[in-house]
């Protein structure tokens, strides 16, 4: 990749990691447009610049992640229910992490194999947006609420693993297991950043050994590690600012906007596709 495909994918990547329109199906459509080769190399490079993104949220929200539950334990506790109430904002990411960890490492070939698909990725965005459509009023029934229990935590976590299907978006799934366990739009949108923590940072880790396990892949880590650092470092600038917009607009104005998004944009992808135009443009 060039420095400058390597800066528009780490721009795409940081302005829909946390929007729920599909940060990986964007980069794969961004990818197919700019001519890049799917080498080993570029799929995990989509990968590893997530970490940029991980970040953010970590600067962000940097009193959540470093700030322990010092409230008194119910009374009568455990030894070990004291631990987990001191710890309780990483419990229940791990509970929530779980699904989505486990079902990764049992289908990554199936997961990078669907990567090569632009349809997968069109048609999805499409049923997706449709669905973001109602969504609110779906999910939006009843009161809403802001704690966060073990359980709801799990339920968000098994959303989060429809997300392995490219187009789906992670932020998209996890918002929506959110608020079908009746959080507020604000609380379920922060947890979705929240989750995406030790989510994505495993993914990272995982492209990273597989290809370092490559007899190569020491090397190839060694010639492209400019273009590693400078996709992080936009990857980093543009989710800040994306963060920061989303919770704003959805607070104020719900998905429908994200919905008729994802609709035009697969719309058009998959009109392209099957009236047989090629979507290079490089």
């Amino acid at each position: 990749m060039t420095t400058l495909e390597t800066i528009i994918i780490a721009i795409v990547e940081g302005l829909t990691e946390f929007l729920p329109v599909s940060s990986t199906g964007h980069m794969i459509i961004a990818q197919n447009l700019l001519g890049v080769e799917s080498t080993d190399f570029v799929k995990a490079f989509t990968f590893i610049i997530q970490f940029g993104a991980i970040l953010s949220v970590v600067v962000l929200y940097w009193k959540r992640f470093f700030k322990l539950n010092n409230t008194p334990a119910p009374e009568g506790a455990s030894a070990l229910k004291k631990f987990l109430h001191k710890y309780d904002f990483y419990w229940k990411l791990f509970v929530a992490f779980i699904p989505a960890a486990v079902l990764g490492l049992l289908f990554s070939d199936a997961i990078d194999a669907m990567l090569e698909s632009v349809t997968v990725v069109a048609t999805t965005l499409i049923l997706g947006g449709v669905f973001m459509l109602f969504c609110d009023k779906i999910f939006n029934k009843g009161s809403e609420k802001t704690e966060l229990t073990e359980k709801r935590a799990f339920w968000i976590g098994m959303f989060q693993c429809i997300s392995m299907i490219p187009g789906v978006s992670r932020s998209m799934a996890t918002i929506v297991g959110g608020m079908a366990q009746k959080l507020t739009r604000k609380a379920a949108a922060e947890f979705s950043f929240f989750l995406a923590v030790p989510t994505m940072l495993a993914a990272t880790m995982f492209k990273l050994l597989k290809i370092l396990m490559d007899e190569n892949g020491l090397q190839i880590l060694k010639e492209n590690l400019g273009t590693l650092l400078i996709g992080n470092i936009v990857a980093f600038i543009v989710a800040m600012l994306a963060i920061k917009f989303f919770i704003n607009f959805v607070s104020k104005y719900g998905f429908k906007a994200f919905g008729w998004y994802r609709i035009v944009v697969g719309g058009i992808i998959l009109i392209m596709l099957l009236t047989g135009h090629n979507l290079t443009i490089a």
